[in-house]
């Protein structure tokens, strides 16, 4: 079983990606308050092969698959904070090509430098590049950051970020650590970070250039912006997923807190959207769910029945009119049952009440 719930997202989050569906979902939320649709360029899925937090990431075969969407002020980060970090996984690290990570411009023909770029080159160093040239021919990059020479290894997790401070200072990490810099051309000064015009790519360079893309898995994949949003020092990599709490067991239940229904009801209904991370729990059985109208006093057992999927990879069943002991204080209870690591994990993604 595996029960998240709600909580902060970093100051200044403008995007927020993780890589938690079930294996195979070519689902891609973005959970920041932008809530910004995400696309899939080919067939961009989520996958048990590697999992960093969760089960599941977000596989890119190297190919010209990507995730995108338009050119967005979620990533225009003009003179101000920000950062982005996110976790990579090689299976075959090529350190002879460039492996784009994330980019919004900054890469691509002498007709559109403008924007700016997050990527691993081919000398296996860590890179930020951004220039403000939007037409003409291209002349220098506004800022470039290069890491040392680094060393990175097949089938292990790295965590990689960018970040720029309250002072006006951009530094590269890895793994929580500060990087040695051999190119540092305006790391410091505040310089204005150009939002470019094209679109902003995950996977790949924004202008699609197959020659930047890599064989990789991503995940918790963060962009913050503004005060308070940057990163000065060292730090420790989270590894649970921002904004939950996650907690594994073999069985267990958790109970909502009251809702204060107008008027007294006995008789409920309920919506439950829901993911098998692994396996197929079965409804009323693996996942059980009970209905109180009397603050918790006594719970009904509820009768399942699925219904359309709500999204790829995320299940929906519902319960009308179920008789309750009258009460004003509304409240579910879910339970489950059968629950093993690897095999059969359910994970509840919403509950709407109805009364």
């Amino acid at each position: 079983m595996i029960i998240t719930s709600g909580g902060a997202l970093p100051t200044g989050t403008s995007f927020y990606l993780r890589g938690d569906q079930a294996n195979g979902s070519t689902s891609f939320t973005d959970l920041s308050t932008n809530s910004l649709s995400i696309s899939a360029n080919g067939s961009i899925a989520h996958s048990n092969n590697r999992g960093k937090i969760g089960s599941t990431s977000i596989y890119f075969d190297g190919s010209s698959k990507n995730l995108y969407r338009s050119n967005n002020s979620a990533f225009h980060f003009g003179t101000g904070e920000f950062k982005i970090d996110m976790w990579v996984n090689f299976p075959n690290f090529d350190g002879s090509i460039n492996k784009v990570l994330m980019s919004q411009g900054g890469w691509g023909t002498q007709t559109d430098y403008a924007g700016w770029t997050f990527y691993i080159n081919s000398g296996e160093r860590l890179k930020f590049l951004a220039s403000n040239a939007s037409t003409g021919t291209f002349d220098s990059w506004y800022a470039n950051l290069e890491s040392n020479t680094l060393t990175w290894s097949n089938n292990t997790w790295y965590h990689v970020s960018i970040a720029r401070n309250s002072n006006g200072e951009m530094k590269l990490f890895r793994d929580g650590q500060i990087l040695s810099l051999v190119t540092a051309t305006n790391a410091t000064g505040g310089i204005t970070i150009s939002p470019g015009s094209r679109n902003f790519r995950i996977g790949i360079a924004s202008d699609e250039t197959v020659a930047s893309a890599s064989e990789m898995y991503l995940d918790n994949i963060l962009v913050t912006k503004g005060s308070g949003s940057g990163r000065s020092g060292n730090f420790t990599p989270d590894t649970t997923h921002y904004g939950n709490t996650t907690t594994t067991n073999a069985t267990g239940n958790f109970i909502s807190n009251a809702i204060t229904a107008p008027s007294s009801t006995s008789k409920m209904g309920a919506i439950i959207t829901y993911q098998d991370q692994a396996g197929t729990n079965t409804l009323n059985t693996d996942i059980v769910l009970q209905l109180s109208a009397d603050n918790g006093s006594n719970f009904t057992t509820a009768t399942m029945t699925a219904m359309p999927d709500f999204a790829s990879g995320i299940k929906m069943a519902k319960v009308n009119d179920l008789a309750v002991t009258a009460g004003t204080q509304l409240k579910y209870k879910i339970s489950f049952a059968n629950q093993a690591s690897g095999s059969k994990e359910a994970r509840i993604r919403g509950v709407s009440l109805q009364y």
